[in-house]
C-alpha cells in the first residue's frame, strides 16, 4: 500500500515508498469506514452536509444504474437530498499552492458523496463522474482512499440497493462468514456497551459482587529509627539519654559564645581608652628608637601621622 507521493526523492532504491499491510487489517479498515458511514454524527463531523438526506445509510434504487446523463444523474442526487454536498465540492473548487499545480494535480475540491454500485455500472459512471465531489465505486472493489479519505471516518454513502444487499455476502455477519472471502467473520465489539463505570455500579453486578471487607488489618508500615525517636528507643534506650546530652551541649555552648560576644561588645570606660592609647604611643616611641628614626619619620608623614 502506498504511503502517499508527498515524500523527497522517491525513485531511489533506498526509499520504502510502500507498506505491506495485513489482508485482516485491510478488511478491518474496509469495515471499519463503512460502519462509520452509517453514523450520522460522524458523517457530519466530517464536513457533509446531509441535512435534507432523509435516512443514514442512504440507499437507493436500482434504477440509477441505468442513468446515462449528467443532468439526469443531478436530479437524482436532488431528489435524495444529496446535492446540497455537491454544492459544498463545487464551492471549494481552488488552485492547488506550490509546485504541484505543476504536476497534473493542478486544482483541489472537498469529497463529495461517494456512489457505490453493486451490478453493471458502466452507464452510471459515465453519468456521475463529470459531477465536482462525486466518486464511484464498485461494491465488491471498495477503496480505503475513497471511504475514509485522509483517514478521517464518516464519508457520505448513497448505496444503490443491489450493493447495499452484498455487503453480507462479501464480508459476512457475525453468525455468518464471508463468501467471498475464505473463513472472514466480522470483528465483533469486545463490548456492547462502552461505559464501563455504568456497569460496575449497575443493579446487577452490585447484587453479586462481594461486600467490601473493612475487618482486614494491614501490616503496619516500618518507620525510619534515625528520623522516629520512638522506633529508635526500641533499638536503643540509651538514645533518649545520648540526646539530651547533645541538646545541654549545644545549650551550653550557645550561652558561652553569646558571654564571649557581649564581653567583645561591651563599651570601653575612659579610663580604660586613656591606658590602651597610652600604651599604643610608648610601643610607638620604642619603635622609633629601635630602628632608623628618619625612614620611620617619613613614612608617619605620609601616612598622616604626627608624633
Amino acid at each position: 500500500m502506498c504511503r502517499g507521493g508527498r515524500m523527497f526523492a522517491p525513485t531511489k532504491i533506498w526509499r520504502r515508498c510502500h507498506r505491506n499491510i495485513n489482508v485482516n487489517q485491510k478488511r478491518y479498515a474496509i469495515a471499519s469506514a463503512i460502519a462509520a458511514s452509517a453514523v450520522t454524527s460522524l458523517v457530519m463531523a466530517r464536513g457533509h452536509f446531509i441535512e435534507a438526506v432523509p435516512e443514514m445509510p442512504l440507499v437507493i434504487s436500482d434504477a440509477v444504474e441505468s442513468v446515462e446523463k449528467t443532468s439526469a444523474a443531478i436530479k437524482v442526487l436532488k431528489q435524495v437530498g444529496a446535492y446540497p454536498d455537491v454544492e459544498k465540492a463545487n464551492d471549494s473548487v481552488g488552485i492547488r499552492p506550490g509546485k504541484g499545480k505543476m504536476r497534473n494535480r493542478r486544482y483541489i475540491s472537498r469529497k463529495g458523496p461517494l456512489i457505490v454500485y453493486g451490478a453493471d455500472g458502466a452507464k452510471l459512471v459515465k453519468a456521475f463522474r463529470n459531477i465536482p465531489g462525486v466518486e464511484v465505486a464498485n461494491v465488491e472493489r471498495l477503496n480505503l482512499l475513497k471511504l475514509a479519505p485522509g483517514g478521517h471516518l464518516g464519508r457520505f454513502i448513497i448505496w444503490t440497493k443491489s450493493a447495499y444487499e452484498k455487503l453480507d455476502s462479501i464480508y459476512g455477519s457475525f453468525e455468518k462468514p464471508s463468501e467471498k472471502k475464505k473463513g472472514y467473520i466480522l470483528p465483533r465489539s469486545k463490548m456492547v456497551n462502552a461505559d464501563l463505570g455504568r456497569i460496575i455500579n449497575s443493579d446487577e453486578v452490585q447484587s453479586v459482587v462481594k461486600p467490601i471487607k473493612k475487618e482486614i488489618k494491614r501490616a503496619p508500615l516500618k518507620k525510619n529509627p534515625l528520623k522516629n525517636l520512638n522506633a529508635m528507643l526500641k533499638l536503643n534506650p540509651y538514645a533518649k539519654t545520648a540526646r539530651r546530652m547533645a541538646l545541654l551541649a549545644e545549650a551550653q555552648r550557645v550561652k558561652a559564645k553569646k558571654e564571649k560576644l557581649d564581653k567583645k561588645r561591651k563599651p570601653v570606660s575612659k579610663e580604660e581608652a586613656t591606658a590602651i592609647k597610652s600604651a599604643g604611643k610608648a610601643w610607638y616611641k620604642t619603635m622609633i628608637s629601635d630602628g632608623d628614626y628618619t625612614e620611620f619619620e617619613n613614612f608617619s608623614k605620609w601616612l598622616g601621622v604626627s608624633q
